[in-house]
């Protein structure tokens, strides 16, 4: 059988990854490695300063007092090193994961880690709204990931998968959407007169066909394909006048 990492944000005991690996495991050999407690926003963040605890919840699953991307590589390189996942699959997140917001979110970030590690990954998110169902979003993972498995997938899949709160119309392959935060940052004081602050803010999105918030809006499984190349290619034609300003910057300078 194929065998299948699943890890989250939301924590071992969320909701979402219960559903999902149960269902998972119909078609796959699963295992969980998730972090002990909820991760989100934790983005593609590493725990290199202390040492990290695996503990065995039950059978194939371990919590982990780290991040979404410690929990993929503890699982590859330690607890399946015999025969390393043939995907990881992160989620379902509690909440949708589109445009700008996975930069920030630990459970595409846990796709990231897969896909560094030269492992396919998915991941799964779940708009919170009327009609919200885990066990909707966990079904049609299932279906997803077993048409996946028929294929011969490239090391280098990334995938980010929203799944509407409505009644699913159908499925759309998007690109990211675009989304601007009225950011703001509240100041309190603690009983011992201490400050503290909360960041918080409201997502206002840029309405456009293609993005993964157009397809989420209108009823469908929204599918973006990501990859980790940063790389601003337009940038590399167009600075050609500055690099050669900037060349001469180096001269003069102690060897």
């Amino acid at each position: 059988m194929p065998r299948i990492l699943v890890t989250n944000d939301d924590g071992v005991f969320s909701e979402g990854i219960k559903l999902l690996a149960s269902c998972l495991a119909e078609i796959a050999e699963v295992v969980v490695v998730a972090p002990d407690r909820e991760q989100s926003a934790t983005g593609h963040s590493l725990t290199l300063h202390r040492p990290l605890r695996m503990q065995k919840i039950e059978s194939n699953v371990y919590s982990v007092d780290g991040t979404p991307t410690d929990c993929v590589n503890l699982g590859v390189l330690w607890l399946l090193k015999d025969r390393r996942p043939d995907l990881v699959v992160s989620g379902v997140n509690f909440g949708a994961n589109m445009g700008d917001d996975v930069t920030y979110s630990g459970t595409v970030s846990a796709t990231f880690e897969g896909t560094l590690l030269g492992i396919p990954s998915v991941a799964f998110s779940q708009e919170v709204g009327e009609h919200f169902s885990f066990e909707k979003a966990a079904l049609f993972a299932k279906r997803f990931v077993e048409v996946l498995l028929s294929e011969s997938l490239p090391p280098d899949l990334l995938l980010n998968v929203n799944i509407p709160s409505s009644e699913i119309q159908g499925v759309r392959f998007t690109r990211l959407g675009k989304r601007r935060y009225q950011q703001v940052v509240v100041e309190k004081t603690d009983p011992r007169g201490k400050n503290y602050f909360w960041i918080a803010g409201t997502p206002e999105w840029q309405e456009e066909e293609g993005t993964d918030h157009s397809a989420v809006s209108n009823g469908r499984v929204s599918i973006t394909p990501l990859h980790l190349d940063l790389t601003d290619y337009r940038g590399l034609k167009g600075y050609p006048d500055l690099e050669g300003r900037l060349n001469g910057l180096v001269e003069g300078l102690p060897e």
